[in-house]
């Protein structure tokens, strides 16, 4: 059996047929099956004060990891060590990985963005950024979309992958639960910064390896390597978050465009510093040269597991 195999299949699978809608109208996707349990226990946990939250918000973290990582674990001990497991393991894999599903989502941003359809662009960007969407500009949803897309490869792609080749099934179930975990409630916000504290410095964690090899994998692939690398190691520090700053400022660079800087979050304007602050205004031309060197990371990424499972 070869997690990196594993893993192999499972991009191979995504890329090609993401998770078909059919699938997800009879029996839905793992990541909305731990959302439901993550969403039942805050609800039914995250009252009281701060450290009654915060203590909530560790019981509620483990039983989400053991809800993961119990059939995960029973799964993979019961396979083979044979070619076939690896093969159903991919299957397995599969639904975890969001390659094709990240494409998707930023080509339906750019698609009605170059039209100048501006309310379409901004439901679009809406589907896969945080902050407020209402008032941006073609500007702004063009840098949005382009940041999402450099951090999503990390958290949605190459971090599943990564704990996928570590541990098999239950690296990539536990690191898709830590990653939820995240997104539903790690927020410095009244009702979850406590509730979503552990939740939160988890997740920062976990990505702390991944957020610097997607780094590294957009910095090989870019047309502006130098460049790229430069304003990784310059940059990556300055982002509010301590990991999504790498696969930023790499693809900042690489494009010779600058990206992050103020945003409105809960109608406030941050003054967030910009990566790569020298380099152009993102225009939507840009956003087909970011999933350009999407894809190339992606083909890097599978040659890189084929040598390891080689190996």
């Amino acid at each position: 059996m070869s997690f990196a195999g594993m893993m192999f299949v499972a991009l191979l699978l995504d890329a090609l047929i993401g998770w078909p809608e059919a699938i997800y109208q009879r029996i839905g996707h793992p990541v909305t099956w731990l959302g439901a349990l993550i969403s039942r226990l805050e609800r039914s946990l995250n009252t009281g004060e701060a450290s009654r939250r915060k203590t909530a918000g560790c019981f509620a973290m483990a039983l989400t990891l053991l809800a993961a990582a119990v059939p995960a674990i029973a799964i993979q001990t019961l396979l083979p060590n044979t070619m076939i497991a690896t093969l159903i393991g991919g299957v397995l894999a599969w639904p975890l990985i969001a390659a094709r599903s990240m494409l998707d989502h930023v080509r339906a941003i750019e698609t009605p963005l170059k039209s100048g359809d501006i309310p379409a662009a901004r439901k679009a960007v809406s589907m896969i950024v945080g902050r407020e969407t209402a008032h941006m500009d073609g500007p702004a949803i063009t840098r949005a979309s382009i940041e999402s897309l450099a951090e999503n490869t990390s958290d949605g792609i190459i971090a599943p992958l990564f704990w996928g080749v570590i541990a098999g099934l239950p690296g990539i179930a536990i690191y898709k639960a830590v990653n939820t975990l995240d997104s539903m409630v790690g927020y410095r916000t009244p009702r979850y910064e406590a509730f979503g504290w552990a939740s939160a410095k988890l997740d920062d964690v976990v990505n702390f390896l991944p957020a610097r090899l997607t780094g590294w994998i957009f910095t090989s692939v870019s047309k502006r390597p130098v460049m790229a690398a430069k304003a990784m190691f310059r940059d990556a520090n300055r982002h509010r978050s301590p990991n999504a700053g790498w696969p930023e400022a790499a693809m900042a660079g690489g494009l010779n465009i600058r990206l992050s800087g103020p945003r409105i979050y809960d109608g406030a304007l941050t003054q967030d510093s910009y990566v790569h602050a020298q380099g152009k205004d993102a225009e939507p031309k840009d956003i087909s040269r970011a999933l350009r060197l999407y894809l190339r990371a992606m083909i890097l990424c599978a040659g890189l597991l084929t040598v390891i499972a080689l190996l």
